[in-house]
């Protein structure tokens, strides 16, 4: 495992910051290697290093290190609003039946410039629809409300988009939209996400579960949400059949349970 928290040793003014310029990128282990962890469009990676094509950095949201094609990249904007929707398109013009041209998932950076009509424009003098984006400060009250745009989503190992996201990819997606910071891992996510709670403390909505390599969120008292392998989708499961089941297939009793600091949630 590369060491994924690299960044927090490294003095930011010594990398060159560059913004993801697809619709979702690879983060990997090394060059044409696996895939650790993804990028959307329009995060901020630092790179400290170019060879060969490849762009070795970290993200800016979590300090996850790993390659990138340089290609992939583009200078830096200051972002001024992300995709609140679930996914959405960038358009040549402002009008619905243009043929788009990049698909974005929930969580793209954008650089908004101006309005015209039910479209922001972007600085690439592209557009979006201005349903589907909040100004980059916008905090979401409820964790659940961000993971249920996830639902349906095919599990993907190592994937952070709507086009697929293991169980820690959803966590952060969903932690992250509430102005929680939280690691890209699960077994990161459990050594520093919010408190540790007793098993005899009743589940709150928005808590966390952890086992061996697996994290889910609470969506009520009886209720798991979360990306897995058994059904290979991001689904709801009820907590005593998940636990049953995730212990029958070898992987353990629950390791622990954290409650987030959720500064909103109602």
């Amino acid at each position: 495992m590369n060491d994924r928290r690299l960044s927090l040793n490294v003095d930011h003014n010594l990398t060159t910051l560059k913004t993801v310029g697809m619709s979702v990128v690879d983060l990997r282990v090394n060059p044409k290697g696996k895939r650790d962890r993804q990028l959307v469009y329009g995060e901020h990676f630092h790179v400290l290093e170019t060879n060969q094509g490849w762009s070795y950095g970290f993200a800016q949201k979590d300090g996850y290190t790993g390659y990138v094609l340089s290609s992939q990249l583009n200078e830096p904007q200051a972002p001024t609003h992300f995709v609140t929707a679930r996914s959405s398109h960038i358009y040549p013009e402002p009008n619905f039946k243009s043929e788009e041209i990049m698909p974005l998932s929930f969580g793209a950076r954008l650089t908004v410039v101006g309005e015209q009509g039910e479209f922001a424009e972007l600085s690439s003098g592209q557009f979006l629809p201005q349903m589907h984006i909040d100004p980059i400060d916008h905090l979401f009250d409820d964790p659940i409300e961000v993971a249920d745009r996830f639902l349906g989503v095919p599990y993907l190992w190592g994937g952070n988009s709507i086009w697929g996201l293991d169980c820690s990819g959803l966590v952060q997606a969903a932690l992250n939209a509430c102005g929680v910071e939280c690691a890209g891992d699960a077994d990161l996510q459990e050594a520093s996400v919010g408190e540790i709670i007793g098993d005899n403390v009743r589940c709150e909505r928005g808590d966390l579960f952890f086992w061996k390599g697996h994290v889910a969120l609470v969506r009520d008292e009886n209720t798991l949400l979360h990306a897995n392998a058994h059904h290979m989708l991001v689904v709801n499961e009820p907590l005593s059949d998940a636990i049953n089941r995730i212990n029958a297939q070898g992987d353990g009793e629950v390791t622990s349970r954290r409650r987030p600091a959720y500064a909103n949630l109602k």
